[in-house]
């Protein structure tokens, strides 16, 4: 007959319970990293002409990066912490147009589209 308290069937549970227990805690621990980098920042996003690229700046702390416009047309700028930016779109070394005071908050996307149709990104481009 098996017992269900002998030492052999309470040493396998109480092993299957810690192993779970371990697992469980490493998702936990994983969740919470990944939820905490995603809650402390946001996202830049939009339209602008292909083979342009984007600077993305913070009014406040200077601090940002530069993305390329992809062959869609398409840019994503993440992981910028909130706060007050300009958004500027450049043609090699020259700023072609300009937003102002785009809002970046937690957890959020904006979207910042360039139009040429309307910037004329040519002419801007050609002017400097």
């Amino acid at each position: 007959m098996n017992n269900i308290l002998s030492p052999r069937s309470v040493s396998r549970r109480i092993a299957r319970g810690l192993a779970l227990a371990g697992v469980m805690g490493a998702f936990a621990v994983a969740g919470i990293s990944t939820a905490s980098a995603q809650a402390t920042a946001g996202t830049v996003f939009g339209k602008a002409p292909a083979g342009y690229s984007i600077a993305v700046r913070s009014d406040t702390t200077g601090a940002g990066r530069t993305v390329t416009v992809d062959s869609a047309g398409r840019y994503s700028a993440p992981h910028l912490p909130p706060g007050i930016y300009t958004v500027m779109l450049k043609r090699g070394d020259q700023d072609v147009a300009k937003h102002l005071n785009v809002p970046v908050a937690v957890s959020r996307g904006v979207e910042v589209d360039f139009n040429c149709s309307e910037i004329k990104c040519d002419e801007a481009a050609n002017a400097k």
